[in-house]
């Protein structure tokens, strides 16, 4: 007997091992559900562990995908899941909703898993067969049908006939995994039938069974979706290969569905990630109070811009802005109404400038601003233009009272002979609070 455990906890393998190799069993591990679904592991397989809780897909759904199996190995094969907890409410609902048969907890004891799990190892499964998958069959003999069935009922399918009128309300209610599909001479019956499946994703694998065709009618009705053809009369061997084939087909496309509704999972997740990562970067850079970006994304952009001045000569300019006398506001006023000035500042700033320049809250009352592809001139232009705003509109609080912040500002541009720009842009700004504060202050030449 063999045991197949899809887990990534070793000690409950090494124990699993330890309670069932020494009587003869063997226990085969695959950590990825997906790798034992796509494994021959099955083919040996007599008892299943797989992890509750696994990525990309966890042991409840493994347990769902195998329960709607056309194979009767898959649908009757015991299937415990692995908690890392004792199974509570919630665990045994999930439990029943995926057919599954038990649980086991990382932490069992050699005994204990040899009392849950020995029993079926030692002798029949406690599982009873399933009921079998339907299959239809349109437009053959009594006789044919009837080999038919029996063949496909070794491989858990049972085939129904029915008449025309039948065969759309059947497959639509029974959606069949397989249809045995007559055909004659012209082949005009069948072909309407292939072609009234709208969704061939969904359609069923279907057979056409029939005589001697002309070929240009066999290719119109392979294009138009059978699987495969069987001649009459019944060839044995071929029926049994048919039967196989499409078994493995319906195999192969529950697994292919299965792929692909992983890959949509995973997409949608890493869509949410990356929006996730965006809020979260956003939030890392962004100053709260005035929604500028912060002093970490300062030194970030400013260290990217000097790079490209560097290697490709892309000009720019730094302006640096301090508020007037912000203590006294700060003092006079309350730090809630400072903090109203910050954020009334910050938006002024803001509205001054291109979408593609930055703008940045470094300090307490101390703004940075890069303008990317701007001249020295452009740039002192754009700080005195945002100087005055701030200058020409007075701010009133609730109070009745008037607020006139002003700011001073320095300039300046990248320079090859001294290659410190934020500390001659600091100094330039020193001296426009030197000389009287509300100024603006260019360090280099104004025509460059």
């Amino acid at each position: 007997m063999d045991l197949l455990a899809i887990t990534t906890h070793s000690g409950l393998v090494e124990t699993l091992r330890t309670a069932f190799e020494g009587a003869g069993h063997h226990v085969h591990v695959v950590s990825d559900p997906l790798q034992a679904l796509a494994s021959e592991a099955w083919n040996r397989a007599h008892l299943v562990l797989a992890d509750a809780e696994a990525e990309p897909m966890d042991g409840y759904r493994l347990c769902d995908l195998l329960r709607g199996e056309s194979r009767m190995l898959f649908r009757n094969l015991p299937i415990f899941l692995v908690l890392d907890h004792p199974p509570g409410p919630a665990d045994q609902a999930a439990l029943e909703a995926a057919d599954g048969d038990g649980f086991v907890e990382v932490s069992s004891s050699l005994h204990a898993l040899l009392a849950t799990l020995g029993p079926l190892l030692e002798g029949p499964g406690p599982r009873a067969d399933g009921p079998p998958l339907p299959a239809l069959a349109y437009g053959l003999r009594r006789t044919v049908a009837s080999r038919i069935a029996e063949a496909v009922r070794h491989y858990g399918f049972e085939l129904r006939s029915c008449t025309g009128r039948e065969l759309v309300a059947a497959l639509a209610a029974e959606r069949p995994a397989l249809l045995f599909l007559g055909v004659d001479a012209s082949g005009e019956k069948a072909q309407a039938i292939l072609r009234g499946f709208e969704d061939p994703a969904r359609a069923p694998y279907t057979v056409l069974v029939g005589g001697r065709v002309p070929e240009p009618v066999q290719r119109k009705l392979l294009v138009s979706g059978a699987m495969d053809w069987l001649t009459l009369p019944l060839s044995g061997p071929m029926l049994l290969h048919a039967c196989r084939k499409a078994l493995e087909w319906v195999h192969m496309r529950r697994l292919k569905a299965e792929y692909q509704r992983q890959i949509n999972a995973m997409n949608e997740r890493r869509v949410h990630l990356e929006m996730e990562a965006t809020a979260l970067r956003s939030e890392v850079l962004t100053d709260p109070l005035t929604e500028l970006l912060n002093r970490r994304a300062f030194t970030q952009n400013l260290e990217l811009a000097s790079n490209q001045w560097e290697r490709h000569r892309r000009p720019f300019v730094l302006v640096l802005g301090d508020l007037d006398y912000f203590k006294l506001i700060n003092d006079r006023f309350g730090h809630l109404i400072g903090d109203q000035v910050l954020k009334t500042v910050g938006q002024r700033i803001r509205g001054a400038l291109r979408r593609s320049d930055l703008a940045f809250r470094i300090g307490g009352e101390e703004f940075a601003i890069l303008l990317m592809e701007t001249s020295l001139q452009a740039g002192a232009e754009v700080a005195e233009k945002i100087r005055q705003r701030i200058e020409a509109k007075p701010m009133t609080i609730e109070s009745g009272q008037t607020v006139f912040p002003t700011m001073s500002f320095g300039v300046g541009i990248p320079d090859e002979a001294d290659g410190n720009l934020f500390e001659r842009v600091d100094e330039a700004l020193y001296m426009a609070k030197h000389k009287g504060r509300n100024r603006v202050e260019v360090v280099g030449h104004a025509g460059a």
